[in-house]
């Protein structure tokens, strides 16, 4: 571990309006390295603050740093990744699971959620949309609509959906391999993995999003999340419509069903060139090698989505979509 003292508590900011209405909480750095929704909540809360925006009804709960060890780190996990196997823990074995009996109660008490992220290649911003309404096991959930139109609002051109489906099936792939008997090894074969903080949310009856704004650096990446709190904020009523720009899209947003997430294998493993999410592969297309110099084909047409040549073996190395033929 760094030398960064371990933090020891969990900040947040709410703003209760006196009149009834949703409760909505705003999170992000999740990842500590993901800071254009902290540099975003901060700009929000300095608006109310100064009264240049005012909360007319409902909640407002405001987390900037939901890991603050991260956070310090200046990376993406103090001692795991908190965006996964989200769960309030029985005996607390880390410090993300120590964060998580705070947070797991804090979505648990709040009607919707949006989460800021960014990520690590190029691209554009997106929208990660939950599942459709169902009564299955994996993610049962009944507001769909609810998500569709916050999706609609925020501004990215692209949303996309199927996440903790496309998990499962790795989840699946991890488990046939066995495991070495390490508590690693075993948090990334978990069922339960795939789970983050909209995932949770769900699972406790509300609904949320999460907004990844651009690559980590982008600086116009604060101000897409900061116009994704307000326009979520005005579609719920709790601030003056004037006070934000709505978005108006030319055209509908491209909507994307993810369906395959491929692990890096072996440290070796290598792209067969710096891919961006949302890049274009062909059916049969080589995007990767092996370390024993076995090709990662395409295997249908579509896009990549989250390449992350930093992945560790075990782990996530990219994921694969192709259009949704839902409609929003």
């Amino acid at each position: 571990m760094s030398s960064v003292p371990t933090p020891t508590h969990l900040r947040s900011h709410q703003f209760a309006g006196l009149k009834a209405g949703p409760r909505l909480l705003v999170s992000a750095a999740v990842h500590g390295n993901e800071v254009c929704g902290v540099q975003a909540i901060e700009a929000v809360m300095a608006e109310l603050d100064s009264g240049r925006l005012t909360l007319l009804r409902g909640t407002l709960t405001l987390v900037p740093i939901v890991n603050p060890l991260a956070h310090a780190l200046g990376r993406r996990e103090g001692e795991r990744n908190l965006n996964r196997n989200l769960r309030p823990p029985v005996i607390a074995q880390d410090f993300e699971d120590r964060i998580a009996a705070r947070l797991c109660p804090l979505l648990a008490s709040h009607d919707v959620l949006l989460d800021l992220h960014s990520f690590q290649g190029q691209g554009q911003p997106f929208v990660m949309l939950g599942p459709r309404d169902n009564q299955g096991e994996l993610e049962p959930f009944a507001w769909a609509a609810q998500e569709a139109a916050m999706a609609a609002c925020l501004g990215p051109a692209r949303i996309v959906e199927g996440w903790l489906s496309t998990y499962a099936l790795g989840l699946q792939r991890r488990a046939a391999k066995g495991s070495d008997g390490s508590r690693a090894q075993a948090q990334v074969q978990d069922p339960h993995y795939g789970v983050g903080t909209t995932e949770y949310m769900r699972s406790q009856g509300g609904y949320g999003l999460t907004l990844e704004c651009g690559q980590h650096q982008d600086p116009g990446a604060p101000e897409v999340a900061r116009l994704a709190i307000l326009r979520t904020l005005v579609l719920l009523g709790m601030i003056d419509p004037a006070a934000v720009e709505p978005h108006r899209p030319a055209s509908a947003p491209e909507l994307l069903q993810l369906y395959e997430v491929i692990d890096r294998e072996h440290a070796d493993d290598s792209f067969e060139r710096e891919w961006a999410s949302f890049d274009a592969v062909e059916q049969g297309q080589r995007i990767g090698t092996r370390h024993d110099g076995s090709p990662v084909l395409a295997p249908a047409a579509g896009r990549i989505v989250f390449p992350n040549n930093k992945a560790q073996p075990g782990q996530e190395w990219f994921y694969l979509a192709r259009p949704s033929e839902r409609k929003l």
